[in-house]
């Protein structure tokens, strides 16, 4: 005992602390101890101590030893020093120890090191930055600071960063500055902490300017260990602002080649690896400079390639730590091909190892590259599946988190039903609200269709309903009102939503879970309500039936029972009463009953039913319509229908309402009607200079108004002109991701990032393929669907060698990485989606039985059939990258790109020998000016358009123009195509309901062509092809990929989605093609 400087009360007290079987145990010895120590502290003896532990078997008795005054708190200084620790374990248990606290400042003004840094010790551990103690050590501090002892100086610099508050910045900091000029390196590299400690307390004190001018000579300390000090600094303050610190680039990656090269003495050596912890520092703090910063990067290239060799030659668990370190420097900065080679290339070690710990920071790493680079997922397909599969939660957790990085068109129908598997599965709350928030985001960003979105949204409300934002469901609502919002051309499409909804919710309400989610009941009630006559499954009085006996059953299906979903789910059914035409037995009782309920607005609601249904029931129709939802309601502000009964009442010798003289009703009013009538001086601006082709063509946008849903939710693709792709075309502002750091600039740069796509392998013709490619007759030309690559011609696959037969187990991780990692470079093409029966089908659209309608309501819509699609064709990636040679429609030009070449209206194939020029033709009469038609020449209409730049007299006058000049074509194979796409940051979707002028997809390739884009490919087997431009010479490149599909009486729906290096390209382009297809 004696060497391990304890007495034995001491020790008993640990070990009872540590032999405690429960909370309510431990609290009880330290109770004890509590009592003791105080009793210690006020007779200033140590005598008499056992008495604390009297009750704790083993302690010494009471009165066991003696109270000589030698022994004292105040003369015995190791005694004092031990009632301090004592009460700093009663202060870590959660007890009170306040009056312990100024024996600690008294200890802290001891001649004694050891016992004045136990001082300051529980100084700072247990003083509050308020409590007045403080203010007691700071003359303690303030001459320990310029001690000539260096280890009084150590322990005050520590107590500064602890105990030092804002208002006590002043009067320490000379002391701490002067530190810095320390002989002592110990103290140096203290004294830069506190500096920079004291600089966050108060910045006007210690200046930044004055910090980094410190920080700057510091790094150049002779001392490794100060100058190690120093990067911690630095490395906090870059992550706040990095500017300052650009140009110290050149002494980092100096200092690092140094460390590298093992030119530090040998005890900053750990297991061989030369001070990793330095090494690690440097590289963060070159990940936080060179982010977005070529010229700052361009100098790292080489020394973290050279760090990166060497981790990986020494292959232990520090070397690990620096090469994950390397990796998120590399995914940070600007990028550099054989750096992302050599990254991926550590991650794959990574993932390809046994232990756990190594395949988590594979997944982590691979998080980081996936983000700006997603084709280097692609080479670890297996790996990923394999940890979605793991036991191990914490690496399912981080592969979860990486599924969600990689989330794009193509995948998002994969990744979400992962996501929402896990989530079932799930127990953890802060889990399952992370889980929530990203389905929500996805399924609103990347949803294919409507009808997924409802059914995703509808599975998630059953499932974590109680964690979704109600906004969503807000929304969701929405857009099963308005469908895409063009109400002439695309309502059959809207009517079907909506018959799909009602069955998805017909089938809930026939087989209800035990528990349903508030979100789930409220919304379920609104659908049956508004569109319950839709059901071709369940008839209109089953459902009403089977929505009294949910209101009539257990809370728990009510999402809780709260008096406002009983109220929706009675709206409901009194709705879908009106629709019926007469009132069922069962909801007839059930509004009887709730004409007596404890809930007023439910019982005037029920009332003033019955009254309507007894008395004037040909008023059902008007008092619940069909489908008005979004209909506007009119409110009469003058309260006008009350005139009659004010009058009959003034009549009777009523008073008239007289307003208080102290209203301050009028005041607001007269200050509103100022407001609003108050001439406007300032003159309008005046007009710019109208540019043909930009300026006009960014008028013509979709009026059609979106959704009316809450703030800062966004709806689904497709959902109306409000919806994402809509949105994206009708912002004319669309900034970068982040407007204040310095942006990727891919003008005039010949080559692009990243290694070029593989060579092509042809499928094996004889083993069953995952890949979509399996199916093509041989007949059929290439087909694609979405957004993905070309597969291979039939010759091609034809010729393939044969593969070797794969496992059934083989075969469907080879079908899940495709769903994965579909849209990705290097990844094969997404087989079709494979339904479930969990997941609701598009029902076949039988026409629905007529509703009985004794009242005047609105008739009931007859649903479209509704036709299977036909599996002939299969769906191929067309931008995708993993593409193989493929046939092309498009020839190759080899005209100047830049020159302005005129175009024809449709594409002429070239003969095979060069006829006789024929005598000049009297040119074709011009074409009508969209423009002109739509009124936005503002009188230019009249006037004859200028001169073209090419040969030819004029451009057609359907061909685009981006800053007063055409664009020209850009000739790509569809290889090049692919790698292009996934460089564009800018896309700008667009989908036109109804088109006639575009209706096939020969037609939509002749506009593109007339437009100035080149023809790249066109796929008839799915109605879909693509076609790029360039601008400004070659600066901007903008690509373009269409999908047609037919509708009945000739027309056709057009999506169509451009992406662009130059945002406002993109734009202009976007909204050119969706105007001349409408």
């Amino acid at each position: 005992m004696s060497g391990m400087h304890l007495s034995r009360e001491f020790f008993e007290l640990i070990k009872a602390i540590g032999e405690s079987k429960s909370k309510q145990e431990e609290d009880r010895i330290i109770a004890r101890e509590v009592v003791t120590l105080k009793k210690k502290l006020e007779s200033g003896s140590a005598g008499g101590g056992g008495s604390s532990l009297g009750m704790i078997p083993g302690s010494a008795m009471p009165g066991a030893s003696g109270s000589a005054s030698g022994n004292g708190l105040n003369t015995n200084k190791k005694k004092a020093r031990e009632f301090l620790v004592r009460v700093l374990y009663v202060e870590m248990l959660g007890h009170d120890g306040s009056f312990g606290y100024i024996k600690a400042v008294e200890l802290a003004a001891s001649q004694s090191i050891i016992h004045k840094r136990t001082g300051y010790l529980v100084c700072s551990c247990c003083l509050s930055p308020e409590h007045e103690f403080r203010f007691m050590l700071v003359n303690q501090m303030q001459r320990d600071l310029i001690s000539s002892n260096l280890l009084e100086s150590c322990g005050a610099l520590l107590a500064v960063t602890s105990l030092i508050t804002a208002d006590l910045v002043g009067t320490v900091s000379t002391q701490v500055m002067g530190l810095l000029e320390h002989s002592a390196e110990t103290v140096r590299k203290k004294a830069i902490i506190a500096m920079h400690r004291l600089h966050q307390l108060s910045p006007d004190i210690v200046t930044k300017q004055e910090l980094i001018e410190k920080v700057r000579r510091m790094l150049c300390d002779r001392d490794p260990a100060v100058m190690g000090a120093t990067l911690n600094v630095i490395e906090a303050m870059a992550r706040v602002d990095a500017q300052p610190f650009k140009d110290l680039v050149p002494s980092l990656i100096s200092i690092l080649k140094q460390i590298c090269e093992r030119r530090l003495p040998s005890e900053y050596d750990y297991h061989r690896i030369p001070a990793p912890w330095m090494q690690m520092k440097i590289v963060r703090i070159l990940s936080v400079v060179g982010k977005n910063d070529s010229d700052s990067s361009e100098g790292m290239y080489e020394i973290l390639g050279d760090c990166l060799k060497k981790a990986e030659e020494a292959g232990i668990n520090a070397s690990n730590a620096i090469i994950y370190e390397c990796i998120r420097c590399i995914t940070n900065i600007y990028p550099n091909n054989t750096l992302l080679d050599c990254a991926g290339a550590s991650i794959s070690r990574f993932l390809s190892s046994r232990s756990q710990n190594l395949r988590y920071l594979g997944i982590t790493g691979l998080a980081s590259i996936v983000e700006r680079h997603p084709k280097y997922a692609a080479d670890h397909q297996l790996a990923v599946i394999e940890c979605l599969e793991d036991q191990d939660e914490t690496l399912l957790r981080k592969t979860l988190d990486l599924l969600y990085r990689m989330t794009n068109p193509i995948n998002v129908e994969f990744i979400t039903d992962r996501l929402l598997h896990f989530l079932r599965g799930s127990t953890d709350p802060y889990l399952k609200t992370d889980l929530t928030l990203k389905i929500c985001t996805i399924a609103e960003r990347y949803a294919p269709n409507n009808g997924w979105y409802v059914r995703t949204i509808t599975e998630l409300f059953k499932i974590a309903g109680d964690l979704v934002d109600p906004a969503v469901a807000t929304n969701l609502m929405s857009l099963i009102a308005e469908g895409t919002g063009n109400e002439e051309d695309d309502e059959e499409a809207d009517m079907v939503l909506r018959k799909q909804a009602v069955e998805l919710y017909v089938n809930l309400l026939g087989n209800p879970p035990n528990r349903m989610p508030r979100v789930l009941v409220e919304t379920l009630a609104w659908v049956l309500g508004e569109y319950g006559y839709l059901s071709s499954v369940m008839p209109l009085d089953a459902i009403i039936d089977g929505m009294c006996d949910l209101l009539s059953g257990s809370t728990a299906r009510l999402g809780g029972g709260v008096p406002s979903t009983r109220r929706l789910i009675l709206s409901a059914i009194m709705k879908m009463v009106a629709q019926y035409g007469s009132c069922p037995t069962a909801a007839a009782a059930l509004v009887d009953d709730y004409t007596k309920s404890s809930d007023p607005d439910a019982q005037r609601r029920c009332l003033e039913f019955q009254t309507i249904l007894t008395q004037a029931p040909h008023l059902l129709g008007e008092v619940f319509p069909v489908d008005a939802s979004l209909e506007d309601v009119d409110v009469d502000m003058n309260l006008s229908f009350m005139d009659a009964i004010v009058g009959e009442a003034i009549s009777n010798g009523a008073q008239p309402y007289q307003k208080p003289e102290d209203d301050d009703d009028d005041e607001i009013n007269a200050v509103a009607s100022q407001a609003a009538s108050a001439f406007k001086m300032t003159p309008y601006e005046k007009p710019s200079e109208k540019t043909f082709g930009q300026g006009a063509m960014q008028g013509m946008g979709s009026t059609n108004m979106g959704v009316t849903g809450a703030p800062n939710v966004t709806l689904p693709p497709g959902s109306s002109s409000g919806a994402v792709g809509q949105q994206a075309v009708a912002s004319p502002t669309q900034q970068p991701t982040n407007p204040g750091e310095p942006q990727l600039v891919l003008r005039n740069v010949a080559n692009v990032w990243g290694k070029q796509a593989p060579p092509p392998q042809a499928p094996s013709a004889s083993v069953p393929s995952t890949s979509s490619f399996a199916s093509t007759p041989a007949t059929a030309p290439a087909g694609y669907g979405g957004y993905g690559g070309f597969g291979a011609s039939p010759a091609a696959a034809a010729a393939a060698p044969v593969a070797p037969v794969k496992t059934a187990e083989q075969l469907e991780k080879e079908r899940m990485y495709a769903a994965l990692f579909g849209g990705i470079s290097g990844a094969p093409a997404p087989p079709p989606p494979v339904p479930t029966p969990a997941a609701m089908a598009a029902p076949q659209m039988t026409p629905a039985a007529s509703v009985p309608q004794p009242i005047p309501v609105t008739p009931a819509v007859t649903s479209p059939q509704f036709t299977p699609a036909v599996s002939a064709a299969p769906e191929v990636d067309l931008l995708g990258f993993d593409m193989e040679s493929s046939t092309t429609t498009a020839t190759v030009s080899t005209v100047d790109m830049l020159y302005p070449t005129p175009l024809v209206d449709a594409p002429v194939p070239a003969p095979p020998a060069a006829p006789p020029a024929p005598a000049p033709a009297a040119p074709a009469p011009a074409p009508a000016d969209p423009f002109a038609a739509a009124g936005l020449l503002d009188g230019f209409a009249e006037s004859t358009l200028l001169p073209s730049l090419s040969t030819t007299q004029a451009l057609d006058s359907t061909k685009f123009e981006f800053g007063g000049a055409p664009v020209a074509p850009l000739t790509l194979n569809t290889a090049q195509f692919g790698e292009h796409w996934g460089q564009c940051s800018s896309t700008h979707p667009a989908n036109i309901p109804s088109s006639t002028s575009s209706s096939t997809l020969p037609k939509f390739m002749a506009l593109c062509e007339r437009a100035g884009l080149h023809k790249v490919e066109e796929i008839a087997a799915t109605n879909e092809g693509i076609a790029a431009c360039m601008a400004g010479g070659g600066s901007s490149v903008a690509l373009v990929h269409g999908k047609i599909s037919p509708l009945p009486g000739g027309s056709s729906r057009v999506d169509v989605t451009v992406k662009s290096t130059d945002p406002q390209l993109g734009l202009s382009l976007s909204m050119y093609l969706q105007n001349m297809i409408r």
